[in-house]
């Protein structure tokens, strides 16, 4: 349940403002302060929600999410890759590959972890799985498709699936895809190709 309120010489936010600074809708800080996982209050008269920076910064922390940042330190350097991968070992593997290569890399372990990285982060390109329990990487695709505005992002899924499911994600607006298992070598340049054609 919201919270009381906080005292007034604490950094306070609106729900806009912490979704901004998430990178999630107004209306997702919302949902996540009636289920109770984001400490809130509402104004006398008025109902609006306000919410303090440091329990922003602690729910962040709780969930495994990059420290809030303000929209305007948000930047897109062309070398953030965020690794989306349920399967902790191959995800590492990845990131071991990128990182030597210049890249900045984050790992997110499902969709939700997924989403609220891509404006906190604002990678350039994410390295995408199919199969996740939850949202799986169908369900990500759909949602950056739905987006509006649309994130500037590319996408290369890297999948064990069929090439049928590679062809569906391609439809849905993944870039390219790379078959599981891969060579390290084409991992990287299947990264620098997409990247390289984004600027």
């Amino acid at each position: 349940m919201p919270s009381e309120p906080t005292p007034s010489t604490a950094l306070v936010l609106t729900s806009r403002e912490a979704g901004q600074r998430c990178g999630v809708s107004f209306r997702t800080v919302i949902r996540w302060i009636e289920r109770g996982d984001l400490v809130a209050y509402r104004l006398p008269g008025r109902g609006d929600y306000r919410i303090a920076l440091a329990d922003l910064q602690e729910f962040t922390r709780r969930h495994g999410l990059p420290e809030p940042v303000a929209a305007a330190e948000a930047s897109a350097p062309s070398n953030r890759v965020l690794i989306v991968d349920d399967d902790a070992p191959m995800a590492r593997a990845i990131q071991r590959v990128l990182r030597p290569a210049g890249y900045d890399t984050l790992i997110a372990t499902d969709g939700f972890q997924a989403g609220s990285l891509l404006h906190s982060f604002a990678p350039s390109l994410m390295t995408l799985d199919l199969h996740m329990p939850g949202m799986d990487g169908f369900g990500v695709l759909r949602f950056l498709r739905d987006s509006m505005p649309r994130p500037d992002l590319r996408v290369l899924v890297v999948s064990g699936e069929s090439q049928q499911r590679l062809r569906e994600a391609r439809d849905l607006g993944a870039h390219e895809t790379l078959a599981k298992p891969f060579v390290n070598e084409q991992l990287l340049a299947a990264v620098r190709g997409l990247l390289t054609s984004s600027r």
